[in-house]
């Protein structure tokens, strides 16, 4: 692309020669050549420009640029969505040959639409519908009676299981797994644990285990994406819901009969139990785990590596283990801190005391 088509796409400005053409993006000391857009939109990156190879650099607004090196500037109000659209324009996805290869495994059944790509040892089960301009990689399982929308993306490894619904434009990474059985067990009896809760207390009076079948599906709304080896299970008799556009990041396990909304951000190693409702555009740090049958509101942010035992309100934001309001959270933090100081103090105080009762008159 030449810079001066960056920069539209952008739409932001530049200065100096906008017919310099690019080929790749990079950071300031990995451009090898002219023809690298050395991306520099913090003060550290910014700085590196100046022993840099790069002819033509993405700034933000605000930072100083060598621009005596430079041949050419483009300079943006919000480095992050900048560097969106910029991934975007140069991203190298990667591609399969057109068609069906000739080693998977197609139902005859199955409506598979004509520009779709499907790749080696893949498997597409009985009434299985694949949208238009799907791409399907190495190794993929799709179910009977599922249905996967339009232009979608399932990397190798992936496994859908039967009756799913995948909406369009959504993204699977390698080995995700979309549609297994829930984790749902029964004792004939009250036994321990919640049913001799329910049952008043007492001693366990079964301890066999029966299978609760998960006869559910599960349904991924428009632009889903799903990271590598996580897992969506389905639901028991209803649908494990994913809102559109909701973002889940690797290692993410999602329990029968959850439903998610819209525009959701769920990072790596979150465990979320079963029958969990989560609002729209909530926020869920690294490795936090959510109870089962609990209600997180909209809008509410959730700090890596809380642990989610109650209801949480729309707009809050929690932290610390069991999670509590974030000021909360870190007062406590602040008073475990202290504790040392108060132990330190409490004994002194008890040794004064020792010694003003050694000193009273009998």
């Amino acid at each position: 692309m030449r810079l001066r088509d960056i920069a539209a796409a952008l739409s932001a400005p530049h200065v100096g020669d906008g017919n310099i053409e690019i080929r790749r993006i990079t950071d300031p000391a990995g451009a090898v050549d002219g023809s690298d857009l050395a991306l520099a939109m913090t003060r550290e990156t910014a700085l590196g420009l100046v022993g840099s190879k790069a002819r033509a650099a993405v700034v933000a607004a605000g930072a100083e640029a060598p621009l005596a090196r430079l041949d050419a500037l483009i300079t943006v109000e919000h480095p992050r969505a900048a560097l969106a659209i910029l991934t975007a324009l140069f991203d190298q996805p990667a591609r399969i040959a057109a068609g069906i290869h000739q080693s998977a495994i197609v139902a005859p059944d199955a409506e598979i639409a004509g520009d779709v790509r499907i790749g080696p040892l893949s498997v597409i089960g009985s009434r299985a519908r694949i949208g238009a301009g799907t791409t399907i990689h190495a190794h993929v399982t799709v179910g009977a009676d599922t249905t996967i929308g339009r232009d979608c993306l399932l990397h190798p490894g992936v496994r859908i299981g039967d009756r799913v619904i995948v909406g369009d434009r959504a993204i699977l990474q390698h080995n995700a797994s979309i549609g297994a059985d829930g984790f749902s067990y029964v004792t004939p009896e009250p036994s321990s644990g919640r049913g001799a809760e329910a049952a008043g207390g007492g001693e366990a009076t079964s301890t066999a285990l029966r299978r609760i079948h998960s006869v559910g599906t599960v349904v991924l709304g428009d632009d889903v994406e799903v990271g590598a080896n996580s897992a969506i299970d389905r639901a028991t008799i209803a649908a494990t819901r994913i809102g559109r556009n909701t973002k889940i990041d690797n290692l993410v396990q999602i329990a029968h009969n959850v439903v998610i909304g819209e525009n959701c951000l769920i990072c790596g190693m979150v465990g979320i139990s079963g029958s969990v409702t989560i609002g729209d555009r909530v926020v869920l740090g690294g490795g936090v785990g959510i109870a089962d049958h609990v209600t997180i509101g909209a809008d509410a942010v959730i700090a890596a590596g809380s642990g989610v035992g109650s209801n949480v309100a729309a707009a809050s934001i929690m932290a610390g283990y069991p999670a509590v309001p974030r000021e909360r959270a870190f007062e406590q933090v602040r008073n475990l801190a202290r504790l040392r100081t108060l132990f330190k103090e409490v004994g002194d105080m008890r040794e004064r005391l020792a010694a003003l009762e050694r000193t009273k008159p009998a």
